[in-house]
């Protein structure tokens, strides 16, 4: 019997991993400048476009993907007899989840000698990135497919997201923060520290001065609360800021021994609602 791994574009992974190990994905997609894209991993439209699109003033809103739609994803691998392992981007921060689930219970019906899974990762961007990395590794490791279901359940809510932004108007616009808190917080250079957290959803957890500040309490974060440093990989991403993530590698190396860090971007859909320059760290800790 064979299985597959599979996910959302929200995993923000660079295209390189997804090519490599063979990770179906399914794109959500958002609208810009009057035009509808998918999130494919900066395929159709770059980065560094993306980004500099948001910078001039341009609206992107996002959309889901609908129910419909996975069925027609997972039915390309089930009329393969190939069960399925789905990770799916936080149901906290979209309803993405919940079409993959309705989908794989109507399914079920038809395919009953098949096994679909939809794992909610309480995640997002590279967190859910760093999930499905871990469930990839597993696989190729021979680990059967309820093993890495039951270790997934089991550890994401370890996954540590920690993150910060430069530019406050976006969370403002996404309602995370007031005006008038956006307003002030630009004034005085204010820099939020976020998490996401056990219901998979952002949470401010503090303020601080300065954007060199901000990228040091994140690698605080990391070297306070990592477990088993050396034998994890772990993700940076950024909102076209690529100097920054790499200041930030830099920073940790400088304290911490970790087996790989992967940074990446963070895609249109989620920068849509963070914007340039959003900087988020991820690694296992004992909790989130």
């Amino acid at each position: 019997m064979s299985a597959i791994i599979m996910t959302d574009s929200c995993c923000d992974l660079p295209i390189s991993f997804i090519n490599e190990h063979q990770i179906p994905t399914i794109s959500l997609s958002f609208f810009l400048d009057g035009k509808e894209y998918a999130d494919d991993f900066g395929i159709t439209l770059d980065y560094h476009s993306f980004y500099d699109m948001i910078r001039s003033g341009k609206m992107s809103t996002t959309s889901q993907i609908n129910t419909q739609q996975f069925i027609d994803f997972f039915r390309i691998y089930l009329d393969q007899q190939i069960d399925i392992l789905f990770v799916a981007f936080s149901s906290a921060l979209s309803g993405t989840c919940n079409s993959a689930l309705i989908a794989s219970n109507t399914l079920k019906e038809e395919y009953p000698d098949r096994t679909i899974t939809v794992i909610d990762s309480l995640c997002a961007s590279m967190g859910q990135g760093l999930l499905v990395h871990s469930a990839v590794m597993m696989k190729e490791e021979g680990y059967s497919l309820p093993d890495i279901v039951e270790w997934l359940e089991n550890n994401k809510l370890k996954l540590n997201h920690w993150f910060t932004v430069e530019d406050l108007n976006h969370l403002k616009k996404g309602g995370r923060i007031s005006a008038a808190s956006a307003f002030v917080g630009t004034i005085l250079d204010i820099k939020p520290i976020l998490n996401v957290n056990n219901e998979g959803k952002l949470s401010p957890v503090e303020k601080v001065k300065g954007r060199k500040k901000s990228l040091r309490i994140l690698m605080d974060k990391l070297e306070a609360r990592i477990i088993n440093a050396e034998q994890q990989t772990i993700m940076i991403s950024h909102g076209d800021s690529l100097a920054d993530a790499k200041h930030l590698k830099e920073l940790i190396l400088s304290k911490i021994k970790v087996q790989n860090i992967i940074i990446n971007n963070v895609g249109p859909v989620i920068g849509s609602h963070s914007g340039p320059g959003t900087i988020a760290l991820f690694f296992y800790g004992e909790q989130r």
